[in-house]
C-alpha cells in the first residue's frame, strides 16, 4: 500500500540502505511496477540525495533502518526540514512484540527504550507516524504523504517488522491522495490583498525580491504572473536563484545585502515597496543581515502566514493570496511607469587561451554554456557564491544548501536530482560544482550514479582544500588542507564504462570544452577537473567571510 501510494504521487526512486528491520519492507518495493531502489553508499548521503530528488519532483522517500541507520540519516534531514524540502523518512523498526518485551536488541541503546530515535526526529519533522494498528496504516501513510508533500518539510514514518506481509484493504488506492490547500479565511485574504492593492497604488518605485520558499511550495507562476502583470523590477536572493526567469526582460539580478551589485543594492534599497515572496532570510542568503531598506512599506508573503508592515495574518498561505492579487491588480498598475532594470550584460574579460582559470572568469563564462532546463547543483563554498553572478536560461532549476550549508550535501542532492531529472526529461541535463574537498565528504555516491546509468556533469574545483574555510579563517593552518586525490580515476576506480574524465587549468581548455557539441549532450557521465588557485575566490565570498569571520568574533 505504501508504495502504490509513493508511486501514485510520482516518487519512483527511493533512496536508503537495507538493514535487518527493513528487509521485508524492501521486497515490497520490487511488486509496484516502476519503483526503483537506489541502493546508496550510507544513510548520509541516501538523505542528501532525497533532498535533491523532492527539489526536482517535489516530494521524495528515502528507508532506513532503526537506530544506526535512521541517525545516520538526520543530519540530511535537518537539512530538509531547514530548507523546506518535503522527504517522508520511512524507518524499519523492531516487531511490536520485541519492544511491547523490552529486549536487548542490536541497534538500541540497551536500556529498552524503542522511542527514543523516534523522539530525536520528531524535532525535525512535520510530523510523525508510528504504525502500530494495521487497520489504521493506510490512513496514516496517506496523512504522512500529504504532510510532506503539502508543507514540504520531512514526516518520520515507522514500520514494525512484523507488520510489513500484513494485508490492508486496498480501498483508498483509487481515490487519490488530496494534495491541495486548505482555503485561506476568505475575509483575512481579501483584507491582504485590498491592503496590498493601497500600497501599490501609492507606490512610485516598488520592487519584488524572490527566495526560496517561493519554489518550495510552489508559487512560481503566481510570481511570474505578478512580475509580468506589474513589471516592477525583480531580484532574487541567493537561494531565490532560479525561482525567476533571469531572460525577463525585468528581471535586475541578484540581492543580497551588503554584497550585492552596487546598482542593485541601490535600486532594491530606494524602493518605496517592496513584495517579498517567499523569503528565509539566512546570514548567508542577506550578506550577514546587511538588508537595508529605506522603506517600511514591506509585504512579506509566506507559505503560511502573511506580514504586511507591521502586521501578520497567520495561517494565510501566499499561492491563494497571489492569485486573488493578481486577479485584481491591472487597474492599480495601470500609470506604473518601469523603472529600467540594471544592466546583466555579462562580458568575461579578453585573456589568451593560457591565462590560468579563476573563479570570477569560470562563473562568469558559465552563463553561455548553460541551456533551458538545466538544473544546476552548487556545493556549499566557492560555487555556492560564484553561481550568484552566473545569468541562468529560462527554465533553469538552482540547487544550493544556503541555509544548512553542510558540506558534502551537494555530491547526495546530485545523485537524487539526475535520478528525479531523467524520470521527468532524459535529455535535461544536471550540473554539478562541487569542491575538491567537500567532494571528500560524499564521493562515493558517484558509485550510485554509476550503477544506474545516470549522466551528470561533475565538476570538481580542485583549489587544494577548504578555501571558504580559508576565507574565514586559518588560511595557512594544515586543518584546511586535504589530501589530493587523482580525480580523473574517479569514474574508472567506480566501474564506470560509458564515461569521461577532463581536466582544464586554462582558459583556452575550458572555452574548447564550451564550445564542443558533443560535450554539450548528456549521454555519459562526466567529471571536469577545474584547476584553480588556492585563494582564488568570487568577490562577494571574500567578502561573506569577512563578514563571518567578524560574527564569529562578536563577544
Amino acid at each position: 500500500y505504501l508504495f502504490e501510494r509513493l508511486n501514485q504521487v510520482k516518487v519512483q526512486t527511493i533512496f536508503g540502505l537495507p538493514g535487518d528491520f527493513n528487509l521485508s519492507l524492501l521486497d515490497k518495493i520490487y511488486e509496484v511496477e516502476g519503483l526503483r531502489w537506489a541502493g546508496n553508499a550510507n544513510e548520509l548521503n541516501a538523505a542528501y540525495a532525497a533532498d535533491g530528488y523532492s527539489r526536482v519532483k517535489g516530494l521524495s522517500a528515502i528507508i532506513t533502518t532503526f537506530g544506526v541507520g535512521e541517525l545516520s540519516a538526520l543530519n540530511g534531514i535537518a537539512g530538509s526540514y531547514a530548507e523546506h524540502v518535503g522527504v517522508l523518512h520511512i524507518v524499519g523498526v523492531p516487531s511490536i512484540s520485541s519492544q511491547a518485551k523490552q529486549l536487548l536488541l542490536h541497534h538500541t541503546l540497551g536500556n529498552g527504550d524503542f522511542t527514543v530515535f523516534h523522539r530525536m526526529s520528531s524535532n525535525i519533522s512535520q510530523t510523525t507516524a508510528f504504525i502500530k494498528d494495521i487497520n489504521s496504516a493506510p490512513v496514516e501513510i496517506d496523512r504522512c504523504i500529504r504532510e510532506a508533500y503539502v508543507f514540504q518539510r520531512p514526516v518520520y514514518l515507522a514500520l514494525p517488522a512484523n507488520l510489513v506481509d500484513d494485508l490492508v484493504s486496498s480501498d483508498l488506492l483509487s481515490t487519490p491522495i488530496d494534495l491541495s490547500l486548505k482555503p485561506n479565511d476568505p475575509e483575512s485574504e481579501n483584507e491582504v490583498v485590498s491592503t496590498v492593492l493601497e500600497l501599490i497604488k501609492k507606490a512610485d518605485n516598488p520592487v519584488i525580491l524572490v527566495d526560496a520558499c517561493a519554489s518550495r511550495h510552489s508559487a512560481l507562476a503566481e510570481t511570474k504572473d505578478l512580475m509580468d502583470l506589474t513589471q516592477f523590477p525583480t531580484f532574487v536572493t541567493p537561494m531565490g536563484k532560479g525561482a525567476v526567469d533571469e531572460q525577463h526582460p525585468r528581471f535586475g539580478g541578484v540581492y543580497v545585502g551588503t554584497l550585492s551589485k552596487p546598482d542593485v543594492k541601490a535600486q532594491v534599497e530606494n524602493a518605496d515597496l517592496i513584495l517579498s515572496v517567499g523569503a528565509l532570510l539566512s546570514d548567508f542568503n542577506t550578506g550577514s543581515f546587511s538588508y537595508s531598506y529605506k522603506t517600511k512599506n514591506i509585504v512579506e508573503f509566506h507559505s503560511d502566514h502573511i506580514k504586511i508592515r507591521n502586521a501578520t495574518f497567520p495561517g494565510v498561505q501566499f499561492q491563494s493570496v497571489l492569485q486573488n492579487l493578481n486577479s485584481k491588480i491591472a487597474p492599480v498598475v495601470k500609470g506604473y511607469k518601469p523603472y529600467p532594470v540594471p544592466s546583466l550584460k555579462l562580458t568575461t574579460s579578453p585573456a589568451s587561451p593560457e591565462t590560468p582559470l579563476t573563479q570570477e572568469w569560470l562563473w562568469t563564462k558559465l552563463s553561455s554554456w548553460l541551456r533551458e532546463g538545466d538544473v544546476v547543483i552548487t556545493e556549499t563554498g566557492t560555487s555556492a557564491f560564484g553561481i550568484v553572478q552566473t545569468r541562468f536560461p529560462s527554465n533553469t532549476t538552482g540547487i544550493s544548501q544556503v541555509l544548512w550549508g553542510s558540506i558534502g550535501y551537494s555530491v547526495g542532492a546530485a545523485l537524487g536530482a539526475v535520478a528525479g531529472a531523467e524520470e521527468v526529461d532524459k535529455e535535461k541535463r544536471v550540473i554539478l560544482f562541487v569542491g575538491d574537498g567537500s567532494l571528500q565528504l560524499t564521493v562515493q555516491e558517484i558509485s550510485t550514479m554509476i550503477r544506474w546509468g545516470l549522466t551528470p556533469y561533475i565538476f570538481v574545483l580542485n583549489n587544494a582544500g577548504y578555501t571558504i574555510e580559508r576565507l574565514i579563517h586559518g588560511e595557512k593552518a594544515s586543518y584546511n588542507d586535504v589530501q589530493p586525490w587523482d580525480h580523473l580515476a574517479l569514474l574508472k576506480t567506480f566501474g564506470a564504462k560509458n564515461y569521461e574524465s577532463i581536466r582544464v587549468s586554462n582558459v583556452g581548455e575550458f572555452d574548447k570544452l564550451a564550445k564542443d557539441k558533443a560535450f554539450a549532450k548528456n549521454d555519459k557521465i562526466r567529471l571536469i577537473e577545474v584547476m584553480l588557485p588556492v585563494m582564488d575566490a568570487p568577490m562577494n565570498l571574500v567578502k561573506q567571510a569577512q563578514l563571518t569571520a567578524s560574527t564569529n568574533a562578536e563577544a
